[in-house]
């Protein structure tokens, strides 16, 4: 199969030409480009957006969800932060101490 084209991956997925923009930027299904760069869906792409498509309906998970667990995978920074606030949040008495190194490694950089 040869690339399809953003109107055609629309199609052939259930996804709105937009949406495949979208998920695009959000680094979620990143189709090849062509040499004049037109995306280029091949059968790749298409199966991650049927398992996307299967992954919202399951889990009923939104895409700006789905975003935000990419970036923090393509991240470490920001996941070590997360983490970092989710342990502390978990035991609200250490969560005030947290936040007080977070704010003095910020004063000190």
């Amino acid at each position: 199969m040869t690339g399809l084209n953003v109107g055609e991956a629309a199609k052939r997925s259930g996804w709105s030409p937009r949406m495949l923009r979208y998920l695009e930027a959000k680094g979620l299904v990143v189709p090849r480009r062509t040499r004049s760069g037109y995306r280029a869906y091949g059968l790749g792409e298409l199966n991650q957006l049927r398992g996307l498509a299967e992954l919202r309906r399951r889990f009923a998970v939104g895409i700006d969800e789905l975003a935000f667990a990419a970036r923090l995978r393509r991240e470490p920074e920001l996941r070590r932060a997360v983490d970092g606030w989710l342990a502390a949040a978990a035991d609200t008495g250490s969560w005030i101490d947290w936040e007080q190194r977070k704010h003095e490694r910020l004063l000190a950089a």
